[in-house]
């Protein structure tokens, strides 16, 4: 689960790591209001206004609208923000990570200007192999990470976490005094690495990024931008996260995809695909593509799926345009291959059937589910194995 840099902000400082003054406006109005209290409080003209989006490469960004604008803008006084957040608010921004559709600005973030002495990177990640959370700390911050990892991978200084005790005290001085820092920067860094580890873990965070950290003119250790990840997995521990969602930001199918307890990501091709479990999804998308063709779709109904979801699920991938030729792909084990018959019945009888449609059962009741299809009247094409159903489903979608 994505959210937007101001919420990843309100969840750091909670924790304890500074950040600078400031908070989100949905309109001119508030970024007028918010503006004249962060210059009250700070003495200072200097603001900065930042669109809000599930993106990165914001400040290189521009407006479809307004070209001369970045998703970032560094301005002198609340007239000045008021005047970037007008151009900002309800027009499309497009990033490297948007694609060039871009997306729609629906809120920025207004903050203090800082006096910005040096740019660090601080993030944390998973590392699947290490099987620990892995601190990644970089002393060139302020741009992107990978960047830096391809151009320069021994400037990328790592620590991992040991679960039964966290990040200990030695291993944040270890990072900050690596990253240069001396005297009271460094001091200051320390807690902001050790309770940025211990929000990833509180939080139930899969990615946690800060960059740029800073250090300021005066030796203050902020964070400047923060990118913040939550695993859905976790979200029965965390009622909360229900606030952070932004609807508007998701793709719509995708949005109701998950309403419905289904593992959906619309992709490029025109292969539909309907699996269960998340593995046997993976590998059907690799066998299409082996065998010449493009999945649509990455689409996991689960281990316990109803005939409602199954229907739901087929009903999605019926609607995407693209698609030509739809792929059943199912070993039955909880679910069973009946179950998947009769939902993917429920769903042709709604929106018929406009595309060549392959089915490949295996496992439990398969002969009842084979069985539902075969007397349905539908124009099924049966596969043998994973093997015969990539084949005939690329090259029916192919025609």
């Amino acid at each position: 689960m994505k959210i937007h840099e101001h919420q990843a902000k309100a969840i750091l400082k909670r924790h304890g790591v500074p950040v600078p003054r400031g908070g989100a406006a949905f309109s001119a109005a508030e970024v007028r209001s918010l503006g004249r209290e962060i210059v009250a409080e700070t003495a200072s003209e200097s603001l900065v206004v930042k669109a809000q989006i599930h993106a990165g490469g914001r400040g290189r960004g521009r407006l479809v609208e307004h070209p001369e604008v970045r998703g970032v803008a560094v301005v002198r006084g609340v007239d000045a923000a008021v005047a970037v957040a007008e151009k900002l608010l309800g027009s499309t921004l497009v990033t490297v990570q948007t694609g060039p559709a871009g997306q729609r600005v629906g809120r920025v973030l207004v903050e203090q200007g800082l006096d910005i002495a040096r740019e660090l990177y601080l993030g944390l990640v998973v590392d699947r192999e290490a099987r620990r959370v892995c601190v990644l700390a970089s002393a060139e911050g302020g741009v992107e990470i990978e960047e830096v990892a391809a151009r320069s991978p021994e400037k990328i200084l790592k620590e991992w976490v040991d679960p039964a005790v966290g990040l200990m005290p030695f291993q944040a001085r270890r990072v900050a005094y690596r990253l240069g820092l001396e005297a009271e920067p460094a001091e200051n860094a320390v807690p902001v690495v050790t309770r940025l580890a211990a929000l990833f873990e509180k939080e139930d965070a899969s990615l946690a990024e800060v960059n740029p950290l800073v250090v300021t003119g005066a030796g203050s250790v902020i964070a400047l931008d923060a990118k913040l990840n939550l695993d859905d997995n976790a979200s029965f521990r965390h009622p909360e996260w229900a606030e952070l969602r932004d609807r508007s930001e998701e793709e719509a199918t995708e949005a109701e995809a998950t309403e419905a307890g289904l593992s959906y990501v619309r992709l490029d091709g025109n292969v539909g695909c309907l699996v269960n479990g998340a593995g046997l999804a993976m590998s059907t998308m690799d066998i299409i593509k082996h065998h010449g063709g493009e999945p649509a779709n990455f689409l996991d109904v689960g281990g316990g799926a109803s005939q409602e979801a199954v229907a739901t699920a087929f009903k999605i991938i019926l609607r995407d345009p693209k698609v030509k030729a739809i792929f059943v792909n199912i070993f039955g084990g909880i679910v069973k291959c009946d179950l998947i018959a009769s939902g993917v019945l429920a769903a042709v009888k709604e929106l018929g059937l406009p595309v060549p449609l392959v089915v490949r059962l295996e496992g439990t009741n398969v002969e009842a589910g084979r069985r539902i299809l075969a007397e349905s009247g539908l124009a099924v094409t049966p596969a043998q194995d994973m093997a015969d159903g990539a084949q005939k489903v690329v090259d029916l979608a192919s025609r």
